[in-house]
C-alpha cells in the first residue's frame, strides 16, 4: 500500500472472468480510497483469500465454478463477520436477491452498474 493512504478500504475482487477482474482492479484501484489486496477465481479460493488477506470487502460475482458466491459469502459472513460482502453478479432477479440476502450479502449491485456506484458502496456511501 502507498504511503499516502493509510485508511484505504481493503477489497477482495471474486470473480470467474479474469477480464472483469482485471478491469475492476484497474478502475477501483484509480479511487485512491480502495486498495484490492487480492483476485480469486471461485468462491471457495474467495474464503482462503478472505482468511489470508483480511479484506475489508469482498467484491463478489454470485455465479461461479468450484463453488458459487452464495455459499462463499455464507461461510465468509460466518467465519468474518465484520468483512463486508458484496455481490456483483449479471442476475438481477428476486430470488438472486433474496438468496444474496440469506447468505448474508451486505449489498446487492448490478454488474454494468456505474463504477461509482461500486466506489459508493464499497465504501458505506451508497
Amino acid at each position: 500500500m502507498n504511503g499516502e493512504n493509510m485508511t484505504a478500504t481493503r477489497v477482495l475482487i471474486v470473480d470467474d472472468v479474469e477480464q472483469v477482474r482485471r478491469d475492476l482492479s484497474a478502475v477501483l484501484n484509480l479511487t485512491g480510497e480502495l486498495e484490492i489486496v487480492g483476485e480469486a477465481v471461485n468462491g471457495l479460493e474467495a474464503i482462503h483469500l478472505t482468511e489470508s488477506l483480511k479484506p475489508d470487502v469482498v467484491l463478489m460475482d454470485l455465479e461461479m465454478p468450484i463453488m458459487n458466491g452464495y455459499e462463499s459469502a455464507r461461510q465468509i459472513k460466518s467465519r468474518y463477520p465484520a468483512c463486508r460482502v458484496i455481490a456483483l453478479t449479471v442476475h438481477d432477479y428476486p430470488s438472486a436477491r433474496a438468496e444474496a440476502q440469506a447468505s448474508g450479502v451486505d449489498a446487492f449491485l448490478v454488474k454494468g452498474v456505474r463504477v461509482e456506484k461500486i466506489v459508493q458502496t464499497v465504501l458505506k456511501k451508497e
